[in-house]
């Protein structure tokens, strides 16, 4: 992850991106346990909105740098890097609000746990709940935080879908 840190950096210094914040179950080993994962997932702001080819500039970049497409993602050193635009509100504050930690002396902006279980639960999909359930166990969060995010979101009705069938006895 150094070398994605470091790439980031360099995207954000040559104005590539506006701002970043990595997220999905890289993100999640900062809050619990380490998790199995085969990509790092970050979303972006970009420059610029709008474009048909919004991630044209950031592939260019990256290729400027020898970092190279593999499959829908870009392989930076050991890593395939999953790069998302923001695409709602959730998204774009989940970047706004992420933490910034280090990896060997290099700042890496994470989402903070609130935000990644939103997005979680926005997702729906059987991996995404158990991230919820890895960050409640953790206690990392708490079902306060993430009620007040889903209320905030829209997401009141996959939250209350979630308790039922995980947390309801």
């Amino acid at each position: 992850m150094k070398e994605v840190a470091r790439l980031l950096r360099e995207m954000q210094t040559k104005k590539v991106i506006k701002d970043y914040a990595v997220f999905g179950a890289v993100a999640q080993m900062r809050y619990t346990e380490a998790v199995a994962t085969m990509d790092a997932d970050v979303l972006i702001v970009l420059p610029r909105q709008g474009s048909i080819n919004l991630l044209k500039p950031v592939y260019e970049f990256c290729r400027s740098q020898g970092y190279l497409p593999e499959g829908e993602a870009i392989r930076v050193g050991d890593w395939p890097v999953q790069f998302i635009p923001v695409f709602n509100t959730l998204t774009e504050q989940a970047v706004r609000t992420a933490e910034t930690g280090e990896i060997e002396g290099i700042p890496l902006k994470v989402a903070s746990p609130d935000y990644l279980a939103a997005i979680a639960l926005s997702t729906g999909r059987p991996k995404d709940y158990a991230r919820i359930l890895a960050l409640l166990d953790s206690e990392a969060i708490s079902m306060i935080d993430i009620e007040r995010l889903a209320a905030r979101h829209d997401l009141q009705s996959e939250w209350h879908k979630f308790r039922r069938r995980f947390l309801d006895e």
